[in-house]
Protein backbone atom coordinates (compact mmCIF):
# COMPACT_ATOMS: atom_id res chain seq x y z
CA UNK A 1 0.00 0.00 0.00
CA UNK A 2 1.59 3.85 -0.96
CA UNK A 3 1.81 5.89 1.80
CA UNK A 4 -0.47 8.43 0.66
CA UNK A 5 -3.14 5.60 0.72
CA UNK A 6 -1.92 4.50 4.32
CA UNK A 7 -2.35 8.33 5.04
CA UNK A 8 -5.42 8.82 3.70
CA UNK A 9 -7.30 5.31 5.43
CA UNK A 10 -5.91 6.72 9.10
CA UNK A 11 -7.18 10.32 8.35
CA UNK A 12 -10.21 11.01 9.99
CA UNK A 13 -13.31 11.37 7.65
CA UNK A 14 -14.11 15.08 8.67
CA UNK A 15 -10.38 15.83 8.11
CA UNK A 16 -10.49 14.35 4.91
CA UNK A 17 -13.44 16.37 4.18
CA UNK A 18 -12.05 19.78 5.57
CA UNK A 19 -9.24 18.75 2.69
CA UNK A 20 -11.52 18.23 0.10
CA UNK A 21 -13.55 21.23 0.95
CA UNK A 22 -9.94 23.17 0.80
CA UNK A 23 -8.72 21.81 -2.67
CA UNK A 24 -12.08 22.37 -4.45
CA UNK A 25 -11.90 26.27 -3.49
CA UNK A 26 -8.52 27.05 -4.49
CA UNK A 27 -9.54 25.04 -7.79
CA UNK A 28 -12.15 27.52 -7.64
CA UNK A 29 -10.37 30.76 -6.81
CA UNK A 30 -7.93 29.87 -9.82
CA UNK A 31 -10.68 29.46 -12.55
CA UNK A 32 -12.19 32.94 -11.14
CA UNK A 33 -8.69 34.19 -11.63
CA UNK A 34 -8.35 33.16 -14.96
CA UNK A 35 -12.49 34.05 -15.91
CA UNK A 36 -10.97 37.58 -15.12
CA UNK A 37 -8.02 37.43 -16.96
CA UNK A 38 -9.84 36.37 -20.20
CA UNK A 39 -9.05 33.02 -20.15
CA UNK A 40 -11.55 31.26 -21.27
CA UNK A 41 -12.21 27.81 -23.35
CA UNK A 42 -14.91 28.11 -26.00
CA UNK A 43 -16.87 25.06 -27.49
CA UNK A 44 -14.07 25.40 -30.78
CA UNK A 45 -11.49 25.31 -28.15
CA UNK A 46 -12.76 21.55 -26.75
CA UNK A 47 -14.48 20.90 -30.67
CA UNK A 48 -10.37 21.09 -32.32
CA UNK A 49 -8.92 18.95 -29.56
CA UNK A 50 -10.74 16.43 -29.26
CA UNK A 51 -10.55 15.89 -32.94
CA UNK A 52 -6.29 16.19 -32.44
CA UNK A 53 -6.90 13.19 -29.73
CA UNK A 54 -9.19 11.16 -32.38
CA UNK A 55 -12.08 11.70 -31.47
CA UNK A 56 -14.81 11.23 -34.46
CA UNK A 57 -17.79 11.57 -36.75
CA UNK A 58 -20.00 8.46 -35.52
CA UNK A 59 -17.54 7.16 -33.05
CA UNK A 60 -19.04 6.37 -29.26
CA UNK A 61 -17.82 7.49 -26.62
CA UNK A 62 -18.09 7.03 -22.36
CA UNK A 63 -17.16 10.23 -20.79
CA UNK A 64 -15.81 10.96 -17.39
CA UNK A 65 -15.03 14.03 -16.56
CA UNK A 66 -13.55 16.29 -14.18
CA UNK A 67 -15.31 20.09 -14.54
CA UNK A 68 -12.96 22.43 -12.53
CA UNK A 69 -10.31 20.84 -14.27
CA UNK A 70 -10.21 21.83 -17.78
CA UNK A 71 -10.56 25.50 -16.90
CA UNK A 72 -12.83 28.08 -17.18
CA UNK A 73 -15.54 26.74 -19.94
CA UNK A 74 -17.27 30.04 -21.26
CA UNK A 75 -20.95 28.67 -20.31
CA UNK A 76 -19.81 25.71 -18.29
CA UNK A 77 -21.03 22.18 -18.92
CA UNK A 78 -22.69 23.49 -21.94
CA UNK A 79 -19.41 24.01 -23.75
CA UNK A 80 -17.87 20.75 -23.22
CA UNK A 81 -21.04 18.77 -23.93
CA UNK A 82 -21.97 21.02 -27.25
CA UNK A 83 -17.98 20.35 -28.25
CA UNK A 84 -18.42 16.51 -27.72
CA UNK A 85 -21.43 16.61 -29.76
CA UNK A 86 -20.03 18.45 -32.47
CA UNK A 87 -17.28 15.76 -32.73
CA UNK A 88 -19.15 12.75 -32.77
CA UNK A 89 -22.02 14.12 -35.15
CA UNK A 90 -25.34 12.88 -35.52
CA UNK A 91 -24.02 9.18 -35.85
CA UNK A 92 -22.23 9.30 -32.94
CA UNK A 93 -22.90 8.75 -28.94
CA UNK A 94 -22.01 9.77 -25.92
CA UNK A 95 -22.52 8.75 -22.63
CA UNK A 96 -21.82 9.55 -19.08
CA UNK A 97 -22.21 7.79 -15.77
CA UNK A 98 -24.72 9.11 -13.54
CA UNK A 99 -24.46 7.49 -10.56
CA UNK A 100 -26.70 9.14 -7.61
CA UNK A 101 -23.77 7.78 -5.15
CA UNK A 102 -21.53 9.54 -3.99
CA UNK A 103 -19.83 7.19 -1.11
CA UNK A 104 -19.49 3.34 -1.13
CA UNK A 105 -22.45 1.49 -2.86
CA UNK A 106 -22.95 -0.33 0.67
CA UNK A 107 -23.34 2.87 2.58
CA UNK A 108 -25.74 4.11 -0.23
CA UNK A 109 -28.06 1.23 -0.83
CA UNK A 110 -28.51 1.09 2.98
CA UNK A 111 -29.61 4.23 3.24
CA UNK A 112 -31.21 5.20 0.09
CA UNK A 113 -34.97 3.76 -0.67
CA UNK A 114 -35.70 4.27 -4.20
CA UNK A 115 -33.57 5.35 -7.18
CA UNK A 116 -35.79 7.53 -9.69
CA UNK A 117 -34.25 8.01 -13.24
CA UNK A 118 -35.61 11.11 -13.43
CA UNK A 119 -34.84 12.54 -10.37
CA UNK A 120 -31.76 11.59 -8.67
CA UNK A 121 -29.47 13.96 -9.66
CA UNK A 122 -25.91 12.33 -10.65
CA UNK A 123 -23.53 12.08 -8.29
CA UNK A 124 -20.25 11.97 -10.88
CA UNK A 125 -19.49 15.99 -11.69
CA UNK A 126 -21.42 19.54 -13.20
CA UNK A 127 -20.92 17.52 -16.64
CA UNK A 128 -22.88 14.48 -16.15
CA UNK A 129 -26.08 15.97 -14.35
CA UNK A 130 -26.23 18.64 -16.98
CA UNK A 131 -26.02 15.95 -19.59
CA UNK A 132 -28.24 13.93 -17.89
CA UNK A 133 -31.19 16.41 -17.53
CA UNK A 134 -30.64 16.94 -21.80
CA UNK A 135 -34.05 16.23 -23.35
CA UNK A 136 -32.44 13.76 -25.60
CA UNK A 137 -30.72 12.00 -22.65
CA UNK A 138 -31.51 8.18 -21.84
CA UNK A 139 -30.55 7.19 -18.42
CA UNK A 140 -30.50 3.26 -17.18
CA UNK A 141 -32.62 2.11 -14.73
CA UNK A 142 -30.03 0.10 -12.58
CA UNK A 143 -30.18 1.75 -8.96
CA UNK A 144 -26.45 2.22 -8.28
CA UNK A 145 -24.63 2.65 -11.76
CA UNK A 146 -26.65 3.84 -14.03
CA UNK A 147 -25.78 5.60 -17.47
CA UNK A 148 -27.52 8.10 -19.77
CA UNK A 149 -26.77 8.30 -23.51
CA UNK A 150 -27.39 10.51 -26.48
CA UNK A 151 -27.64 9.39 -30.08
CA UNK A 152 -28.89 6.64 -32.22
CA UNK A 153 -27.67 4.04 -30.28
CA UNK A 154 -28.95 5.16 -26.72
CA UNK A 155 -31.55 2.98 -26.27
CA UNK A 156 -29.10 0.07 -26.98
CA UNK A 157 -26.77 1.42 -24.75
CA UNK A 158 -29.22 1.77 -21.40
CA UNK A 159 -32.20 -0.31 -22.29
CA UNK A 160 -31.14 -3.69 -20.77
CA UNK A 161 -29.87 -1.81 -17.55
CA UNK A 162 -32.96 -3.00 -15.18
CA UNK A 163 -33.23 -5.88 -13.08
CA UNK A 164 -29.33 -6.65 -13.55
CA UNK A 165 -27.95 -8.40 -10.39
CA UNK A 166 -24.58 -6.77 -10.95
CA UNK A 167 -24.00 -3.52 -12.85
CA UNK A 168 -21.34 -4.47 -15.20
CA UNK A 169 -22.10 -7.41 -16.86
CA UNK A 170 -23.11 -8.11 -20.37
CA UNK A 171 -25.88 -6.44 -20.26
CA UNK A 172 -24.28 -3.17 -19.03
CA UNK A 173 -23.48 -0.55 -21.02
CA UNK A 174 -19.65 -0.59 -20.35
CA UNK A 175 -19.69 -3.94 -21.76
CA UNK A 176 -21.84 -2.76 -24.88
CA UNK A 177 -19.64 0.45 -25.18
CA UNK A 178 -16.51 -2.65 -26.16
CA UNK A 179 -19.12 -4.65 -28.28
CA UNK A 180 -19.64 -1.33 -30.99
CA UNK A 181 -16.10 -0.66 -30.56
CA UNK A 182 -16.40 2.68 -28.78
CA UNK A 183 -13.93 4.88 -26.91
CA UNK A 184 -13.75 6.22 -23.08
CA UNK A 185 -12.68 9.61 -22.25
CA UNK A 186 -10.95 10.13 -18.86
CA UNK A 187 -10.95 14.29 -18.47
CA UNK A 188 -9.57 15.38 -16.12
CA UNK A 189 -9.74 12.10 -13.86
CA UNK A 190 -7.64 8.71 -13.95
CA UNK A 191 -8.93 5.03 -13.53
CA UNK A 192 -8.83 5.52 -9.37
CA UNK A 193 -11.13 7.86 -9.01
CA UNK A 194 -13.34 6.54 -12.53
CA UNK A 195 -12.26 3.11 -13.48
CA UNK A 196 -15.97 1.72 -14.19
CA UNK A 197 -15.51 0.08 -17.05
CA UNK A 198 -12.40 -2.04 -14.56
CA UNK A 199 -15.15 -3.76 -13.14
CA UNK A 200 -16.40 -5.62 -16.36
CA UNK A 201 -13.85 -8.12 -15.99
CA UNK A 202 -14.93 -9.14 -12.66
CA UNK A 203 -18.49 -9.50 -14.00
CA UNK A 204 -16.73 -11.60 -17.28
CA UNK A 205 -14.75 -14.52 -15.17
CA UNK A 206 -14.94 -16.56 -12.26
CA UNK A 207 -12.99 -13.68 -10.80
CA UNK A 208 -10.57 -14.64 -7.69
CA UNK A 209 -11.22 -11.80 -5.54
CA UNK A 210 -14.88 -11.39 -3.33
CA UNK A 211 -15.62 -8.17 -4.70
CA UNK A 212 -19.03 -8.23 -3.81
CA UNK A 213 -20.61 -7.86 -0.40
CA UNK A 214 -22.26 -11.03 1.23
CA UNK A 215 -26.06 -9.47 0.76
CA UNK A 216 -28.04 -9.07 -1.99
CA UNK A 217 -29.84 -5.51 -1.67
CA UNK A 218 -34.04 -4.69 -2.75
CA UNK A 219 -34.27 -1.34 -3.57
CA UNK A 220 -36.95 0.47 -6.01
CA UNK A 221 -36.33 2.14 -9.00
CA UNK A 222 -38.97 4.41 -10.63
CA UNK A 223 -39.19 4.87 -14.12
CA UNK A 224 -39.80 7.32 -16.89
CA UNK A 225 -43.56 6.41 -16.31
CA UNK A 226 -43.49 7.18 -13.19
CA UNK A 227 -44.03 2.94 -12.31
CA UNK A 228 -41.98 1.46 -9.33
CA UNK A 229 -40.00 -1.72 -9.82
CA UNK A 230 -38.60 -3.47 -6.86
CA UNK A 231 -35.37 -4.92 -7.67
CA UNK A 232 -32.55 -6.88 -6.41
CA UNK A 233 -28.45 -6.09 -6.83
CA UNK A 234 -25.21 -6.88 -5.22
CA UNK A 235 -22.80 -3.82 -4.02
CA UNK A 236 -18.95 -3.80 -3.61
CA UNK A 237 -17.38 -4.69 -0.33
CA UNK A 238 -15.78 -1.63 0.86
CA UNK A 239 -12.86 -3.34 2.21
CA UNK A 240 -11.93 -4.95 -0.82
CA UNK A 241 -12.61 -1.25 -2.84
CA UNK A 242 -9.99 0.01 -0.50
CA UNK A 243 -7.63 -2.45 -1.96
CA UNK A 244 -8.26 -0.65 -5.74
CA UNK A 245 -4.94 0.22 -7.41
CA UNK A 246 -6.19 1.37 -10.96
CA UNK A 247 -3.75 3.37 -11.98
CA UNK A 248 -1.20 0.82 -11.62
CA UNK A 249 -2.58 -0.40 -14.65
CA UNK A 250 -2.17 2.40 -16.96
CA UNK A 251 1.53 1.13 -18.04
CA UNK A 252 -0.21 -1.91 -19.00
CA UNK A 253 -2.66 -0.71 -20.88
CA UNK A 254 -0.13 1.78 -22.79
CA UNK A 255 1.82 -1.21 -23.47
CA UNK A 256 -0.75 -3.30 -25.20
CA UNK A 257 -1.75 0.30 -27.47
CA UNK A 258 -4.88 0.88 -25.79
CA UNK A 259 -4.48 3.85 -23.84
CA UNK A 260 -2.96 6.88 -24.84
CA UNK A 261 -2.60 10.56 -22.43
CA UNK A 262 -3.69 13.78 -24.05
CA UNK A 263 -4.73 16.61 -22.99
CA UNK A 264 -7.98 19.10 -23.09
CA UNK A 265 -7.98 22.55 -22.26
CA UNK A 266 -5.91 22.67 -19.03
CA UNK A 267 -7.16 18.79 -17.96
CA UNK A 268 -4.75 15.81 -18.69
CA UNK A 269 -6.84 12.86 -20.52
CA UNK A 270 -6.40 9.12 -20.93
CA UNK A 271 -8.50 7.87 -24.09
CA UNK A 272 -8.93 4.33 -24.32
CA UNK A 273 -10.23 1.96 -26.79
CA UNK A 274 -13.04 0.17 -25.04
CA UNK A 275 -12.84 -3.40 -26.39
CA UNK A 276 -8.91 -3.17 -26.53
CA UNK A 277 -9.05 -2.29 -22.80
CA UNK A 278 -11.65 -5.42 -21.88
CA UNK A 279 -10.02 -8.02 -24.17
CA UNK A 280 -6.37 -6.86 -22.24
CA UNK A 281 -8.10 -7.29 -18.79
CA UNK A 282 -9.49 -10.61 -19.62
CA UNK A 283 -5.82 -11.69 -21.62
CA UNK A 284 -3.58 -10.83 -18.52
CA UNK A 285 -5.83 -11.99 -15.65
CA UNK A 286 -5.81 -15.62 -17.39
CA UNK A 287 -1.92 -15.56 -18.26
CA UNK A 288 -1.01 -13.05 -15.05
CA UNK A 289 -3.48 -12.56 -13.02
CA UNK A 290 -3.20 -9.12 -13.35
CA UNK A 291 -6.08 -6.64 -11.73
CA UNK A 292 -6.58 -3.72 -10.27
CA UNK A 293 -5.93 -5.13 -6.81
CA UNK A 294 -2.95 -6.73 -8.32
CA UNK A 295 -1.65 -4.51 -11.33
CA UNK A 296 1.86 -6.41 -11.39
CA UNK A 297 0.51 -9.29 -11.53
CA UNK A 298 -0.35 -12.84 -8.94
CA UNK A 299 -1.53 -16.28 -9.44
CA UNK A 300 -5.12 -16.69 -10.34
CA UNK A 301 -5.39 -20.32 -8.78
Amino acid sequence: MAVVDIIRKLTPNFLLEWNRGRKKQLVNNNLEEARKNGDIIDCNDIYNSLLKMGIKEGDSVLVHSSLSKIGYLKEGPKTFVDALKKAVGENGNILMPTSPNAVYQLNYIRETPFFDVVNSPSKTGAITEYFRKLPEAKRSLHPTEPVSAIGPLATYFTEDHLNQLTPYNQNSPFYKLGLKKGKILYVGVTLDNAGTSLHTLEDAVDFKFQVYYNEIFEIDVIDYSGNKIRVKTKVHDPEQSKKRKCDGLIPLFEKHGVLTKQTLGKADVLLVEAEGFFNTMIQEYETNGVTMYTPQGSSVD
